[in-house]
This record gives C-alpha cells, structure tokens and sequence, in this order.
C-alpha cells in the first residue's frame, strides 16, 4: 500500500511540477515589460507550486515567529530539497544553491528560470559573482535565502556557518534575518533524517521515493525574533550559526540513531 501510494504521488509529483510551469512559462513573455508584474507573476506561481506541494506530500507546517517581508537577507540550517518548498510556500524570496542543481533533469530548468543563484563551491573565484548577484537581489526587492552550512545534514545539530557568502551583508551592514528548520514523522513512519532529511551519500531518486511513502510529517520553521548586524563576515557567520542553533530543534540526536542497518534502506551515491 505505501509503495503504491508513492508512485501516484510521484506521478502527481511531477505531472503539477510541469503544469506550473509551463502555466508560467505561457504567461511571463507577456510581463517582461514590466518587471514588478514579471515578478509578480514569478511569486504567485512558485508560493502556488510550494502549497500544492505540502498538501501533496501529506506535510503539516507549523511557523513559529514572523518571516521576514521582502526585501531581506535570511541564513537558516539545511536539512533537505524539502526545505525549498517550506521556504517557498512561506516566502518571496530567490535561494542561494550549489550549482549541481542547475543541471538536474528538469528541476535545474525550473530552478534556472526561477532566478535561483547558483554558486560553484570548489572555485572560491567564483564567490564574488554569487556576491554580486545577492547583492542585486535584494536591490531588486527580492528577499535572499541562503544555506551558509554549505551542505544538507541529518539534523543532530547546526554545522558551522561559512563566511565567504556574508559578504555583502557584512560591507553594506545589512539587518541578517535567521530561521530554523526541523521535521518530525509519526512513530511507526521512516524517522525524518532518513525520509526526509539528504545527507551523506543519499541519491535522490530512492530518497524521494522514501519520502513519497509516507503518510504525513510535520515540518517546523522557526524565525529569529530580532536581526542580526556585523560589519565582520566571520564574527556574522559565528554569531548567526549560534542564534540558529539556540531555535533549531534536532531531528536526530547527535550520536545518532543510524545504524548501519538503517544506512541500506536507502540505497547511496550523491550528495546535497
């Protein structure tokens, strides 16, 4: 029963993914004249996509705090691909994201079109592009969500933040806004840093099956009460990872309850 429930929902998966964007894709020629209304547009469609994906999956989100209003810079810890629908559906905002995912089979397309700014972490050269185009961003009215752990983990705790991305915050003294993301699955589902939570050398494909089997599950975001301002990129990352850390609650705990035996439910190879 689970595994016939996780195909129709991949088959919804991504029959919706395509019919919102080309409902998008129709439409945006007719806007570009008018880049308050492209964007426009650009929001209604992927907050669209975002909520019909959390009523899919079986997701209940709860929001503790106020998200920010657009424009903003917002840094929060990493645990999945699942992170950018509950941002989406909460936010208008572009993401920070490894530029990996610019050439995943359709979701790169998608991804692409919808301003995402990919950054390439093996070339340090490359950081004062990323730098440059957050900054532009947000010039734009746009609020920037970035990852600074760099990496999805598991959820046991918050990894140190890295620096280099909190650039422009830092020169230009932004307010830095900060959340926290964590899941939970019932008792008797897979436990959330298996299901939900990419990590280690998870592939995608066995890991949105795993997903897709589940019934229900609920995500949690927590946003910071107050902003953060450092005119140090180093001082403003340590600062931000310890104000996400006092918000974030673990899925797993620190020593973890993967097993080796749980390691082979899911078959691995990638990395988020």
């Amino acid at each position: 029963m689970r595994e016939l429930r996780a195909t129709i929902k991949l088959v919804l998966f991504f029959v919706l993914s395509v019919g919102f964007y080309l409902l998008w894709l129709i439409v945006h020629p007719f806007l570009l004249v008018s880049g308050r209304a492209a964007r426009w547009w650009r929001g209604l469609i992927f907050h669209a996509w975002a909520r019909t994906m959390i009523r899919l999956l079986g997701m209940r989100l709860i929001v503790r705090g106020m998200p920010p209003q657009a424009p903003f810079f917002l840094v929060s810890n990493h645990l999945s691909y699942v992170d950018i629908i509950v941002y989406a559906a909460l936010l208008d905002c572009v993401f920070v994201a490894k530029s990996d995912i610019a050439h995943w089979p359709f979701f790169g397309l998608c991804a692409r079109s919808f301003n995402t700014i990919f950054i390439d972490r093996s070339n340090r050269q490359d950081i004062p592009r990323v730098n440059a185009l957050i900054e532009g961003a947000r010039q734009r009215g746009w609020g920037v969500v970035l990852f600074p752990e760099g990496t999805s983990t598991k959820g046991a705790e918050v990894i140190p933040f890295r620096p280099s991305l909190l650039e422009p915050a830092a020169a230009a003294l932004w307010p830095v806004s900060y959340a926290s993301i964590s899941y939970r699955t019932p008792p008797d589902e897979t436990p959330a840093h298996m299901a939900i939570c990419w990590w280690g050398e998870m592939t995608f494909a066995p890991h949105l099956f795993e997903l897709l089997r589940l019934r229900r599950f609920e995500a949690i975001v927590t946003f910071g009460a107050e902003t953060v301002q450092l005119d140090d990129r180093k001082l403003l990352a340590a600062r931000l990872q310890e104000a996400v850390q006092r918000i974030f609650i673990p899925v797993t705990a620190r020593e973890d309850e993967c097993s080796p035996a749980t390691h082979t439910a899911i078959h691995q190879s990638g990395h988020s």
